[in-house]
């Protein structure tokens, strides 16, 4: 009687199979994220998913912060976080805060740092539904990144560059040139506080002329600014 000796697969070895798949495909997608982190703590960051997807085009220049003028750095910190300088990627209370409200009916308000929203402008994508959900967490692992391998005057260069700020428009100088014919180094605080108004929503939000909800908020980061710098908001790029 003849005995066939060829091992049969088995359950074991096709768990044994994908765990190794699994292992080679976060191994990789650890090493590409940390190498594209490192290469954008000194390199301008080219483009982003978002312009890619951007079905009215994109216009954007790259400019070093030593360029921009404070009131827009100062007017970035007021209207989007006020503990840039001081947390690690992530206010807890603000999210927290931003659940009850939103949970309450009032406006909707996110609870994102410019950490986060610099992790998600640069690496990720905007998403809604469920793609907006596995992006969340994605958005943790790249925010931990770049508050580790970068400082924070970094992380508000790279914001200030890739952050949407009009119809087809990124970056602060390019929406500078857009909205007032004037490079970002020499914005007033006036209209450093109206692009920053308008930074959450920049395709809905008028810069010039605004109106209601978006007039009182940037008036309000207008008188903010003097605040950022006497309390030293945003020490941690200018000292």
């Amino acid at each position: 009687m003849a005995f066939d000796y060829t091992p049969r697969r088995t359950k074991t070895g096709f768990w044994a199979r994908v765990l190794r798949f699994l292992t080679r495909v976060v191994v990789w997608f650890l090493a590409i994220s940390i190498g594209m982190t490192l290469v954008y703590r000194f390199v301008p960051v080219p483009i982003t998913i978002t312009m890619i997807a951007d079905e009215n085009g994109f216009t954007k220049d790259w400019t070093p912060l030593s360029r921009i003028d404070r009131n827009m750095v100062s007017a970035a910190i007021a209207a989007e976080d006020g503990k840039f300088c001081s947390h690690n990627g992530f206010d807890t209370e603000a999210i927290e805060k931003a659940v009850e409200r939103n949970a309450s009916g009032k406006r909707l308000r996110g609870g994102s740092t410019i950490s986060q929203q610099t992790a998600k402008n640069v690496f990720l994508w905007q998403g809604t539904g469920w793609t907006r959900y596995a992006r969340k967490g994605l958005e943790v692992w790249f925010t931990f990144l770049i508050e580790t391998l970068w400082d924070k005057r970094r992380i508000m260069e790279v914001y200030l560059n890739v952050a949407e700020t009009g119809i087809g428009t990124y970056g602060v100088e390019a929406g500078a040139q857009r909205y007032f014919g004037k490079s970002a180094a020499s914005l007033s605080r006036n209209e450093a506080a109206r692009m920053a108004a308008a930074l959450p929503s920049p395709k809905k939000r008028g810069v010039i002329n605004p109106r209601g909800f978006t007039r009182r908020y940037g008036n309000t980061i207008a008188a903010r600014i003097g605040s950022v710098r006497r309390d030293g908001l945003d020490a941690c790029i200018y000292e």
